[in-house]
């Protein structure tokens, strides 16, 4: 019976301990642009292994997902920050192939390459974009590149568009970049429906308040688990002390 009870307890203040790092990523992400709340809940499986198994369990940590609901649009003013106003992402080239994000605060490299805010350059139709030295940008709803020359900025000339897509989102796995990847590693196709704003970033949809509840949650039932492992520990010393005396 003690067994039986030190293991549900090891295991549910294990994967309790699991879910609040997945609540502090959260929490130490509310602030970053274009970043998607985890979720992560846990469920008791029963343990297999012959006789006397069939009343144990054990808990386990399962990351059910990813909640991809919009954050806010914040504008920035900024011509290389772009925030995506419809469902979608927008394509990035990583060492691992195409990945998509919505994190848009955009840079131009030394080499004139368009990166995203982690570095990754930014697939266009036709592979990375490449920005004209000494130019003004524009990018337009549907990801449209333009450079203007800053000597004469009336005349824009397009460098490339940006790859928006809109794959089933239940289809893709987060990696630990923060990027997601179709599950099958065949890349999405161009996506029409999909806009874009210039000039603004859209914020984390991770709500602070509720997240710290979730903490607070998730610390009361680790606690409760090693409660019952101390409890578990004195009764199994009174009943050593018990066959002692006997």
């Amino acid at each position: 019976m003690m067994d039986r009870l030190i293991y549900i307890a090891m295991t549910g203040a294990k994967h309790a301990s699991q879910q609040q790092a997945t609540v502090a990523n959260n929490l130490a992400n509310a602030s970053t642009p274009g970043f998607k709340e985890q979720l992560a809940a846990s469920r008791a499986v029963a343990a297999v292994g012959g006789a006397g198994y069939a009343s144990r369990s054990f808990t386990l940590e399962q990351t059910i997902g990813t909640d991809f609901s919009a954050g806010a649009l914040q504008t920035t003013g900024r011509d290389l920050d772009i925030a995506l106003k419809t469902d979608g992402f927008f394509a990035v080239q990583t060492s691992s192939g195409e990945a998509y994000t919505r994190a848009g605060g955009l840079q131009v490299d030394a080499n004139g390459i368009l990166r995203s805010r982690s570095g990754d350059p930014v697939l266009g139709d036709a592979g990375p974009i490449t920005i004209p030295e000494n130019s003004k940008i524009s990018i337009g709803a549907d990801g449209t590149v333009s450079a203007a020359s800053i000597s004469n900025p009336s005349q824009a000339n397009q460098v490339g568009r940006i790859k928006l897509v809109k794959p089933d989102e239940r289809t893709l796995d987060r990696g630990a970049d923060g990027l997601f990847r179709p599950r099958d590693g065949q890349p999405a196709p161009v996506n029409e429906t999909v806009q874009l704003a210039s000039g603004a970033l859209e914020s984390s949809n991770v709500n602070a308040v509720g997240q710290l509840v979730k903490m607070i949650d998730y610390q009361r039932n680790y606690d409760m688990q090693v409660r019952l492992l101390q409890a578990a520990d004195q009764n199994a010393r009174a009943a050593a002390a018990v066959m002692s005396l006997s």
